[in-house]
C-alpha cells in the first residue's frame, strides 16, 4: 500500500516589529516630557510664590473708572498701589489713595485725603479749610486744582474721629465722596496711588502735592 503524503510546508518565518525599540523611544520621549513639565511646574510655582506676595501685600493694579478724579486722573489711567507704606506709617494730606466705599466694601474707590484725624473740616463758600487745636487754616489746593475751583455741595462741618480721614474727589463738580457720604476709617484704605503706568504718554510716579495750610483765618460767625 502506497500512502499519500500530503505536502510538507515549511516552518513560518519570524518577522520582526521593532517594537522593542519603539517602546525604548517612547520611554525616552515621554520621560524628557515628564520632566519638562516637573521643570516648568517648578519655575510656575517659584513665580507664584514670588508674585501673589507682591500682588496680595506690596502693590496691586486698578483702573481708573470716571471723571471724579480729573485733572489729575483720567478714565482708564492704570495705576499701581502702593499697599506697603502705610503698614509703617499714617497717611498724609494730599495723597491720592484707593480705598473700599464704605458703604459697599465691594467697590473700590479713588479720592484725594484732605482730613486728618482729630481736625475738622469746615467748606465755606466753596473753599475748604482745616480746623487744628481750635485754629482755622485756609487749605491750599493749588498745586493740584486750578485757581478758580469751587467745592461745591453747600456748607458743612465735619469732625474727625482719631481715625478717620476726610476724603475729596479734584473734580469737585463731579465726585461723591465725604461731602456725600461721610469719612473713611484706616481699614478702608487699600493703599495710596505710586504709578501711573498707562497711557505710556503719561507715565509716572504720583507724589503728594506740595503744598501747606496758609495762615490762620478768624472762622466763619
Amino acid at each position: 500500500m502506497v500512502q499519500r503524503r500530503g505536502r510538507q510546508e515549511a516552518p513560518p518565518q519570524t518577522v520582526r516589529s521593532g517594537s522593542t525599540r519603539t517602546n525604548s523611544v517612547s520611554r525616552r520621549f515621554l520621560g524628557a516630557t515628564g520632566r519638562f513639565i516637573v521643570e516648568v511646574g517648578k519655575v510656575v510655582l517659584v513665580a507664584l510664590a514670588i508674585i501673589v506676595p507682591i500682588r496680595m501685600f506690596v502693590v496691586q493694579p486698578f483702573s481708573v473708572s470716571g471723571s471724579s478724579m480729573e485733572d489729575s486722573f483720567f478714565h482708564r489711567d492704570y495705576l499701581v498701589i502702593d499697599e506697603i507704606s502705610y503698614r509703617f506709617r499714617a497717611p498724609e494730606r494730599g495723597e491720592v489713595i484707593v480705598f473700599r466705599f464704605p458703604e459697599d466694601r465691594s467697590q473700590f474707590f479713588i479720592k484725594r485725603i484732605i482730613g486728618l484725624p482729630g481736625e475738622t473740616i469746615r467748606i465755606r463758600d466753596g473753599r475748604v479749610f482745616v480746623v487744628t487745636s481750635e485754629i482755622q487754616y485756609l487749605l491750599d489746593e493749588a498745586d493740584y486744582l486750578p485757581v478758580e475751583t469751587i467745592t461745591t455741595g453747600g456748607d458743612q462741618e465735619v469732625v474727625l474721629g482719631e481715625d478717620e480721614y476726610y476724603v475729596l474727589g479734584d473734580n469737585r463738580t463731579a465726585s461723591s465722596d465725604s461731602r456725600v457720604w461721610g469719612s473713611l476709617t484706616t481699614d478702608d484704605i487699600v493703599g495710596r496711588a505710586w504709578i501711573r503706568a498707562w497711557p505710556f504718554a503719561s507715565a509716572n510716579i504720583v507724589d503728594a502735592p506740595n503744598f501747606q495750610l496758609l495762615d490762620p483765618i478768624p472762622e466763619a460767625q
